[in-house]
């Protein structure tokens, strides 16, 4: 019975908090500006095309 509840409160308290981050898109913010992070981090290096 405690594996059953132990079990079950696991399930549920995960179910949650993907349902708070699906229903506030807070992947796709996250994922966002993670882009920006990384965008800037390599723009700020010199390109050459030379070979």
């Amino acid at each position: 019975m405690k594996l059953l509840k132990k079990l079950l409160t696991i399930l549920l308290a995960t179910s949650g908090a993907l349902f708070t981050v699906y229903q506030f898109n807070l992947d796709m913010k996250l994922v966002g500006w993670l882009y920006n992070v990384l965008h800037e981090f390599h723009t700020r290096k010199p390109v050459t095309t030379e070979f």
